[in-house]
């Protein structure tokens, strides 16, 4: 008998008595951020909003309903990823990126189910019914199969669904930075001498699509600068693609093996649309704040765009050691 697993999405369940991944009853639950991450940054009673303003959460307080065996899956996962994180960039490299995608996945999914709860009884609360647009519904249900890998014999094809970059930052141990799209399902995450960005369903395009920066970053431990810039790229980068992931998802009588399937792209219609440097400009103002960056530094009449990743005329790398910022 073919392998059948839950999908919160078909039917829109988000209730707190069943397990996010398998939607078994049960009275256990786990956090969303790994508690040793909230533990050692001493962020467990800080608080983080939702995507409309209106709701926030203390991060200790964001839950995920869960049977003892998902519980025991992610604890087992966050041990390997913790023993991994104490050793800088070295230990994440090393990392297989299915486990990584797993660690993040938890946190962007955990994220977007407290999302759907909030706008499921938001919209319950006024006489409306609670509903997604057909294609945010295959999204979602894509991901979450994925994420019952870490569970179930669901397996992948040798192109992956994700695209995963880490490489050395300049952040010390007591530093975190870290962004999250749950919608895009995109994820940056920086600390402790090394930096990772995720693209969680994207099949590998937009890693693709950014391969010769990150081909120049190589040897190089990044300012936490080119750490948002980068980032920047890759979040425009998902904005402009302008085909939809695909996948097969071959069931047998051992499993799923999810294969992400190649774009095939049309004369009439590139692989991304056409990337605005105003718009570019603000998205980058955005994460270079900080640093007192406007969109106007950024962009200006008859100057070079700017960039701290690429020189504007030669297009070389930034010596990460040249930039006299603070990080």
């Amino acid at each position: 008998m073919a392998l059948t697993l839950f999908n919160p999405f078909e039917e829109l369940i988000f209730g707190e008595q069943f397990c996010f991944l398998t939607g078994d009853l049960t009275t256990e639950s786990m956090t969303v951020f790994p508690e040793w991450l909230m533990d050692h940054f001493k962020i467990g009673q800080d608080r983080i909003e939702m995507m409309d303003k209106s709701k926030s959460y203390v991060y200790a307080d964001l839950k995920l309903p869960c049977t003892q065996r998902v519980k025991d899956a992610f604890v087992n996962l966050d041990q390997k990823i913790f023993e991994a994180y104490k050793k800088g960039y070295e230990g994440m490299a090393a990392l297989d990126e299915h486990l990584i995608f797993l660690w993040t996945s938890r946190i962007v999914y955990g994220l977007l189910y407290h999302e759907m709860q909030y706008e499921s009884n938001r919209v319950l609360s006024v006489g409306q019914t609670f509903d997604l647009s057909p294609m945010l519904r295959e999204r979602f249900g894509n991901f979450h199969l994925m994420i019952q890998s870490i569970i179930e014999p669901v397996s992948f094809s040798d192109r992956k669904p994700w695209s995963i970059t880490v490489f050395p930052l300049k952040y010390s141990a007591d530093i975190l930075s870290y962004r999250d799209d749950a919608i895009n399902l995109l994820f940056q995450f920086g600390v402790n001498g090394f930096g990772f960005i995720a693209c969680l369903q994207d099949n590998g395009i937009i890693g693709e699509c950014q391969q010769e920066i990150l081909e120049k970053m190589k040897g190089h431990i990044l300012h936490p600068i080119q750490f948002e810039e980068l980032y920047a790229r890759f979040h425009y980068s998902d904005y402009l693609l302008q085909y939809k992931p695909e996948y097969k998802n071959l069931r047998t009588d051992n499993g799923i093996k999810i294969e992400a399937l190649p774009v095939v792209v049309v004369a009439s219609r590139p692989l991304f649309g056409f990337w605005d440097q105003d718009m570019f400009a603000q998205l980058l103002s955005n994460y270079w704040s900080v640093y007192g960056i406007q969109r106007e530094d950024i962009i200006t009449f008859r100057k070079p765009f700017l960039s701290f990743l690429e020189n504007p005329y030669s297009g070389d790398f930034v010596n990460p050691e040249n930039i006299k910022l603070p990080y």
